[in-house]
């Protein structure tokens, strides 16, 4: 068995506090102009701030990219006058909500009345999701707590994680973690899209279960990365019956520890070990899983599923080849 994780990158822009809180306003009025186009003039009048939103994240973005206490504090004021038309545009987004529910703003019709209803909906969770964003834009922006829990990175895919995997080339990744877990002839036997980033050492013992579960015993050998190394996990994997555990250990200063890692059985398992970046690396150009398309939790589940269907597929169609020649 070898196991790693990787990322899958959801369909979003990078994510600036600006340019989220211009994605919600433009939404919100998309939305708010449905309403309008359905009832008429009935109750509140629609009040387009798109195009001064537009000015201001033209404006923070043109001072962002100088330095200096003087530009910080001009940055700072624009976001106050962001923020300030972003509240007026929820605002009016609740009234739109409220007269929707009160049966100011009503169709005659019973099928637009339905539709009426649906964006009601979508308006009131969209408000609910820019409001989350313009507290997170006072705290980082205005009062500068960088840590700011539960941080939003997309208006359209509020669940989507900032990762960080240590890649040179791209230190960030914007998405959710999945785990890849193989046995032999590059089969994948198990993946997990996990909603929140687990602790790689976490997923270990957990993934030799689901090897005993699926194929009737424990692996013979287990080989992941350093990540997946600790002391417990080690000791539990021999205990389940797993003969060879091949997973390094980068902190040991033990000599003992270091003449084990030099042994051949344990290079070997390493080398076999890299086939899991080759898989990864193949189910990310062949099959799509470097960015998730479909929207949701429950559309990355979809599409990470189908990319693994996809690639077990092509592999057991060339073992069962090979199995029937001559």
């Amino acid at each position: 068995m070898r196991v790693d994780t990787t990322v899958v990158e959801s369909n979003i822009h990078h994510p600036t506090d600006s340019t989220l809180l211009g994605d919600g306003v433009r939404v919100l009025t998309r939305t708010m102009k449905k309403i309008t186009a359905m009832v008429g003039v009935a109750g509140s009048k629609l009040r387009d701030r798109s195009r001064s939103v537009k000015l201001r994240l033209l404006e923070i973005a043109r001072i962002a990219r100088t330095k200096g206490p003087l530009n910080r504090d001009r940055l700072q004021q624009r976001y106050r006058r962001l923020l300030a038309t972003t509240s007026r545009v929820v605002g009016q987004a609740k009234r739109f909500s409220k007269e929707i529910s009160e049966g100011v703003k009503q169709s005659a019709d019973a099928l637009r009345q339905i539709a009426l209803e649906g964006l009601r909906a979508e308006l009131d969770r969209m408000a609910s999701v820019v409001r989350r964003v313009m507290q997170q834009t006072q705290a980082r922006v205005l009062r500068g707590d960088t840590h700011f829990d539960g941080k939003i990175i997309s208006v359209f895919e509020p669940s989507a994680e900032i990762i960080r995997k240590g890649k040179a080339g791209k230190p960030n990744e914007f998405g959710k973690m999945v785990k890849l877990q193989e046995a032999e002839n590059q089969i994948i036997v198990d993946y997990e899209v996990y909603a929140r980033r687990p602790n790689d050492a976490d997923l270990l013992i957990p993934a030799i279960e689901t090897h005993r579960a699926k194929l009737g015993r424990v692996p013979r050998l287990v080989a992941a990365d350093a990540g997946f190394y600790s002391g417990r996990n080690e000791a539990m994997a021999k205990a389940m019956g797993v003969k060879r555990v091949c997973i390094p250990n980068r902190s040991s200063k033990s000599p003992e520890r270091k003449r084990e890692q030099k042994k051949r059985w344990f290079r070997n398992g390493q080398k076999w070990r890299t086939g899991c970046e080759g898989r990864i690396s193949v189910v990310k150009r062949r099959h799509g899983l470097d960015r998730c398309r479909y929207k949701t939790e429950v559309g990355m589940q979809r599409w990470v599923g189908l990319g693994v269907i996809s690639d077990n597929l092509v592999n057991i169609g060339r073992m069962m080849n090979r199995r029937a020649d001559p």
